[in-house]
């Protein structure tokens, strides 16, 4: 079993997947909420890897990224901190990044580095996978799982492509927009898992505006996951304790229980 399995594995369970931007507010602040997120009950963490053009993300991992960068945060350095955090706090970790920094640090090599520092998964969202060939290559034979991106607008066609293609999970956009916070989740947002779920056998998880408890919990409800992380990562800019941030991803995991209990 690969270490992004492990976050499925166990029956009945919502899997609660937190996303932090490594290295923001600082490296210090990464390797101390990490261990926080998963004691308070996240499956696996999502890593951001800062880069200059995050066309996929809303205006607090915008500046999160660029506050990173700011500070010296690179590729190499976001490795080493996850090297530094995947033994310590026992759920997988994934990356997600642009393809830009990945290819200029070298395919092979990057997989390979990922998969030394014990990276089980890669979340690329401006990689198609009509042209993650040479991505999923390099990084499979690492025992490293590629996961692609569906939006509601996706056709039949690419819904059908992603679910051949990805490994892991499917990552389900919740609007055709940026991440972000949002007041309310949109309408025909179950209607749109169905539509994958009758094609994927792969569990599909739901990020893009899960900001609260609630949301989170009626996502659950029929989803197979929830990624949260603008809501994280505002705590997190506000300089927040780890607790409060471990007491609200504690909230979440609670929520995802509830509705796993009314599965």
């Amino acid at each position: 079993m690969n270490e992004v399995a492990t976050a499925f594995a166990k029956p009945g369970r919502k899997t609660l997947i937190a996303y932090v931007t490594a290295g923001y507010p600082s490296i210090e602040a990464t390797l101390e909420v990490v261990p926080v997120l998963a004691r308070n009950g996240c499956d696996m963490i999502e890593m951001g890897i800062p880069f200059s053009d995050p066309l996929a993300d809303g205006a607090t991992i915008q500046n999160a990224s660029h506050e990173a960068l700011q500070a010296g945060v690179t590729p190499a350095k976001c490795i080493e901190l996850a090297g530094a955090l995947s033994g310590r706090v026992g759920v997988p970790l994934a990356f997600m990044s642009y393809y830009n920094p990945m290819l200029r640090y070298g395919l092979e090599r990057f997989t390979a580095d990922c998969a030394a520092a014990g990276v089980g998964g890669l979340i690329v969202p401006d990689l198609l996978p009509d042209e993650g060939a040479e991505l999923e290559h390099a990084a499979r034979s690492k025992g490293i799982d590629c996961i692609y991106l569906l939006a509601p607008t996706s056709t039949d066609e690419r819904i059908r492509l992603v679910a051949r293609r990805s490994s892991g999970f499917i990552y389900l956009v919740s609007v055709a927009g940026v991440t972000g916070a949002r007041n309310t989740l949109p309408e025909g947002l179950e209607a749109f898992v169905d539509r994958v779920r009758s094609v994927a056998r792969l569990p599909l998880c739901v990020g893009f505006g899960v900001s609260t408890a609630a949301q989170a919990g009626q996502v659950a409800r029929f989803a197979d996951g929830v990624i949260v992380g603008s809501s994280i990562v505002k705590l997190m800019e506000s300089e927040s304790s780890p607790a409060v941030v471990g007491r609200f991803v504690s909230g979440l995991r609670q929520a995802l229980d509830r509705a796993a209990e009314w599965c």
